[in-house]
């Protein structure tokens, strides 16, 4: 599958590579709930969007190869999620929730091992919950206060669905959809953390 994006991993080599895994060194030891800029803030047209797509069934778009996929990204996930069985049913869900959404898998992955280190009970300092950090807030917004965002597919839905939407609103630029993500647009260090994370842990890369 082709994902249009306007940063590639060669954003990461080359010239502005060692600076780039300098202040990914510098920003490793804590998940990006810890410097977290600000909240994601309520928005009607994302709120729409979400509220439909969390309704949506369940159900995968395109395996492209899962089976390897599967294999290749439980090694590199095995430091982060020890038992297999929990590691590989992550990994479908990722790939379920990425690929619904129309999102590259591994940059799904990105966000995670930056926002929690696959921790789904993480809660950061403004109160962003799961793997992908997502505002309780959005819970109420659309309508759906049962909604526990500690559960892995809730927070990976509602998390692909906020990122496709930032997305979609910079027209394909991820450094600016990542930066509106974290709350932090106009500033690059987060949008940095997660692109030198996807080049160094979990870049695949598609035909």
């Amino acid at each position: 599958m082709q994902y249009s994006y306007s940063v590639r991993p060669a954003f990461v080599r080359g010239k502005g590579l060692s600076w780039l895994f300098g202040m990914f060194m510098l920003l490793a030891l804590a998940p990006a709930s810890a410097l977290a800029a600000g909240p994601q803030e309520p928005d009607p047209e994302l709120r729409a969007v979400l509220k439909r797509t969390v309704n949506e069934a369940k159900s995968f778009i395109d395996r492209f190869d899962a089976e390897v996929w599967l294999v290749d990204m439980s090694a590199r996930m095995e430091k982060y999620v020890k038992d297999t069985n929990q590691r590989l049913e992550l990994l479908k869900l990722v790939h379920l929730e990425a690929s619904r959404a129309g999102l590259n898998p591994e940059i799904v992955l990105a966000v995670m091992h930056v926002e929690s280190r696959f921790d789904p009970y993480a809660v950061s300092s403004a109160g962003a919950r799961g793997l992908m950090q997502v505002m309780p807030f959005w819970i109420n917004e659309i309508g759906r206060p049962e909604d526990n965002l500690h559960d892995v597919a809730t927070n990976l839905r509602y998390g692909c669905t906020i990122l496709k939407h930032y997305l979609d609103k910079e027209k394909g630029n991820l450094i600016r959809a990542l930066a509106r993500y974290n709350g932090s647009l106009g500033k690059t260090w987060y949008p940095e953390r997660v692109l030198v994370a996807w080049e160094r842990y979990w870049f695949v890369k598609h035909s």
